[in-house]
């Protein structure tokens, strides 16, 4: 994985190691920040604007980088991970830090439909960037921090997004309802419209079988040119289906990031833990400390730490906004 912790741990193994040999693979061929794409869609930068990596960072620092390569199998007993051309990779010690990929509500047609994105990875961003066309009718589903930010991309392209979303208000994960109706005020002064407390039940499809309304369980049919679902995301651990490490929903790692497997290693998203960059970077270095040889526990157990900025309005949110009881908050 070429995400935050893939690169920071890669980062730190060099400058622990200048001799050993360090192999990173990603599906992404080009590093981006996932962070970032919305900057991308709504054409505040170009692609290579959004890397978080300088130019001959992997040369530099003297890294083999496999680039639009999955791994599609870790076998444990030879040491050696597959990938998706079958080339098999060697290891000493492996880090797992693929990430996660997004989920598609079970609303029939959705999966089967060319117009249909998600909002994870610079690949869905471009295929986003060929479907906005002037007067295009966009719906996404889900209005958690990937959701707002789509929709304040699309905005910027002068497309006014539908949103529709399960919760009876907007970054239901993040904000309370005062501070919801806030930003649901201004997304909604320019042009953004939500369909709230509400969910898709089906779709209606065109002779090309995409797509063209989203239809609601109250009968409303929202007319589309294409869909972002922005519902939620799943760690990325379907390649470890027929091997020994142990997982739930997501990898399980001990204080020092290690899994159930000797001399393999999670961090970031595919771990469950924090998922958000800071957390993911410095996973990424711990990890590397301890694949290295350094015992060093990784500490920062926040649930949840987010900041966000629509329209100049910011926001920090720490902790979980729908566990709160009647105690007294003093910011």
């Amino acid at each position: 994985g070429a995400g935050p912790a893939g690169i920071s741990a890669a980062r730190t193994l060099r400058q622990l190691d200048r001799d050993g040999e360090i192999i990173l693979v990603s599906k992404d061929d080009q590093v981006h920040s996932r962070c970032m794409l919305h900057k991308y869609l709504g054409g505040e930068r170009d692609a290579e604007g959004i890397s978080f990596i300088p130019p001959g960072f992997f040369k530099q620092n003297n890294i083999t980088w496999y680039p639009g390569k999955a791994m599609v199998r870790l076998d444990c007993a030879e040491r050696r991970i597959l990938l998706d051309d079958g080339t098999f990779l060697p290891y000493d010690r492996l880090l797992l830090a693929t990430g996660a990929y997004y989920l598609l509500p079970p609303v029939p047609g959705l999966k089967e439909a060319e117009n249909v994105y998600g909002f994870r990875d610079l690949s869905d961003a471009l295929a986003i960037d060929k479907a906005v066309k002037p007067g295009a009718r966009a719906v996404i589903i889900g209005s958690g921090l990937v959701g707002m930010d789509a929709a304040y991309a699309l905005m910027e392209r002068g497309i006014s997004p539908v949103i529709v979303e399960m919760a009876d208000r907007i970054l239901p994960l993040q904000l309370d309802a005062k501070a919801a109706s806030e930003y649901q005020r201004l997304f909604e002064h320019h042009g953004c419209s939500f369909r709230l407390a509400a969910r898709a039940s089906r779709t209606r499809l065109d002779s090309r079988g995409n797509v063209s309304a989203l239809v609601l369980e109250d009968g409303e049919e929202l007319a589309c040119d294409f869909i972002i679902a922005a519902a939620g995301v799943r760690p990325e651990i379907r390649f470890l289906e027929h091997c020994s490490v142990e997982t739930g929903r997501a990898v399980t790692v001990d204080q020092y990031l290690s899994t159930s497997v000797p001399g393999v290693y999670g961090a970031g998203d595919v771990c469950g833990l924090s998922g958000i960059w800071p957390n993911a970077m410095k996973q990424g270095a711990v990890a590397a400390k301890n694949m290295y040889g350094i015992p060093t526990p990784y500490e920062d157990t926040y649930a949840m730490k987010n900041t966000m900025n629509f329209f100049g309005l910011p926001a920090l949110c720490i902790g979980d906004i729908n566990r709160l009881d009647n105690s007294t908050l003093v910011i």
